[in-house]
């Protein structure tokens, strides 16, 4: 059996081999007893100085019979309860025809995995190119200026995820993480991610893996058609009967949509075809970009620095009104990326590789939105990205060059850019505007109060010299697509909303369990197709 011993707090340059005797000494084990101890979880607390880690040891003991002993310790000390996924009970009623995963991003790529390790041999189709190509498309629009609507950091294999860090911190706790982090790591993912607290693979570093779950799936059967996007979609009485592609009509009874949360054209088309598409919480807002070194500082003062620290880190929020202001995807040693998907508007995000070894940090500053400021229609929440992304277009002066200015001129209300210790990184270019003139005035009031409360908590946040880049406008859909408890859409019986597109998740971890959950219930409903079929 296995034992977790957590809040090991040490000293910085103690490690891992103290935290493990420190363990050991806690349960009070003979050392024969031990078969071995490892990371389970590793964290840096820096609300003190110095900073201390806080690590969980996973304490594997010989005899299986010994989990009684440690009840008196608890809740330090508990048992590590292993939930593998296991087999799914396959439904009764016999596809015709192999399911259809549309998107390729952590949605659609887990749910495809799921469905050829239980033998549906899924179909998958994906708008933008494979994973190589994809990459390249980005660099040329960088370079050049010319999009390609279906090859960019939202569209293409492995979704905008793969274009964002790789970050994996959740808060959903769903036995199905295991599952994804497993898989990840499987697939070449850094062993690191199975312990830190706030686990990333790197952008870099998380384009193979999503490659190597894509060759495990056609290994398994399964079929993946890039540059093939969703046009159409066919039901009779309710019930799914073929998708409508560029390439042709193909026969589905059971569709998962993963289609991310930038698909507007895929969701006018939903719209359409009748499928009910409601308003759901989103935020907009900028990126700020910082220097990392300043950001180390505020957190880990003295102990900036030292080799066991990893380049610091934030999560920041307040409430202003009605409304929440947050930081959002922060990106150490990190990077201001073009993300753009649609012709004649600029939009922002951020990303960094594996090192987290940029000059600057950077994370999106936005205030929330809720459905009652669409009157619960998510098709005007679409409409409102748009406005603010064709605006900032024209404020950058074309060639989707993006308006920013100092973080001091935008809370003074001032027109200026001054660029000097920090240089932004959006590489398209930056042009000097008024960021408050891109948004309604309560949206800008709020971002102003809320970059005024960040600044006490992080020395330094709203310094006159920080850069602003904008606008951020994808950080999650602005729309659901409302399913039932079989999770399939109210209204179209076989289509399985799934992941952020549909509104159902926030992130990578997030999606790609949704994902898994989507892929499981229409397995549940559905046996697999004949051979051949």
């Amino acid at each position: 059996m296995t034992l977790l011993v957590r809040d090991i707090r040490l000293p910085l340059g103690q490690g891992e081999k103290a935290a493990a005797e420190k363990a050991v000494k806690i349960l009070g084990v003979p050392r024969g007893e031990i078969a071995k101890t490892g990371l389970a979880k590793v964290s840096v607390d820096a609300r003190k100085h110095p900073p201390v880690l806080v690590y969980t040891v996973a304490v594997t003991l010989k005899s299986e019979g010994a989990g009684r002993e440690f009840s008196r310790l608890a809740p330090f000390v508990s048992c590590r309860e292993e939930k593998p996924l296991g087999a799914v009970q396959k439904g009764e009623k016999q596809l015709k025809h192999r399911p259809v995963v549309c998107g390729m991003g952590p949605a659609g790529l887990f749910a495809a995995l799921l469905l050829a390790r239980e033998g549906y041999r899924p179909l998958i189709l994906e708008r933008g190119p494979e994973m190589n190509k994809r990459a390249e498309a980005v660099k040329a629009f960088e370079k050049t200026g010319v999009l390609d609507p279906n090859a960019n950091i939202q569209f293409g294999e492995g979704g905008a995820g793969a274009f964002s860090d790789g970050k994996l911190t959740t808060r959903i706790g769903d036995p199905l993480c295991g599952f994804v982090t497993d898989t990840l790591l499987r697939h070449g993912a850094p062993a690191e991610i199975a312990y830190r607290q706030k686990p990333h693979i790197g952008t870099d570093l998380l384009r193979r893996v999503i490659a190597g779950i894509r060759d495990e799936i056609i290994s398994l059967g399964g079929e993946a058609l890039f540059e093939t996007a969703l046009t159409g979609l066919v039901y009779k009485n309710g019930v799914v009967s073929a998708v409508k592609t560029a390439q042709g009509e193909i026969p589905c009874q059971a569709l998962v949509l993963a289609v991310g949360h930038s698909a507007r054209d895929t969701f006018d088309m939903l719209r359409a075809a009748g499928v009910p598409l409601r308003a759901k919480p989103f935020s907009v807002g900028f990126r700020a970009e910082h220097l990392q070194s300043d950001i180390d500082r505020a957190l880990y003062h003295g102990a900036t620095g030292h080799p066991d620290l990893p380049p610091g880190e934030y999560q920041l929020s307040c409430h202003v009104g009605g409304r929440g202001v947050y930081t959002f995807c922060m990106c150490p040693g990190g990077y201001v990326c073009a993300a753009a998907s649609e012709e004649g508007r600029t939009v922002t995000n951020g990303m960094s590789y594996h090192a987290r070894d940029g000059k600057n940090a950077n994370a999106a500053v936005v205030v929330g939105l809720l459905p009652e400021d669409f009157d619960g229609d998510g098709w005007r929440a679409v409409a409102f990205q748009r406005e603010l992304e064709e605006r900032a277009f024209q404020m950058g002066g074309g060639g989707y060059a993006a308006p920013a200015q100092n973080a001091g001129a935008f809370l003074k209300g001032e027109k200026r850019l001054c660029v000097q210790s920090v240089v932004p990184t959006y590489p398209r270019g930056v042009a000097e505007a008024d960021l408050g003139a891109l948004y309604p005035a309560e949206l800008t009031a709020a971002l102003r109060a809320g970059m005024r409360n960040f600044g006490k908590k992080i020395s330094g946040y709203d310094a006159p010299g920080a850069i602003l880049t904008g606008p951020e406008t994808r950080t999650s859909s602005p729309l659901r697509i409302p399913r039932g408890e079989d999770l399939q859409c109210e209204t179209v019986a076989g289509l399985y909303p799934a992941g952020e597109g549909a509104g159902y998740a926030g992130g990578i971890m997030s999606a790609a369990v949704d994902g898994l959950r989507c892929a499981r219930a229409l397995i549940e409903t559905f046996a697999p197709p004949a051979d051949g079929v």
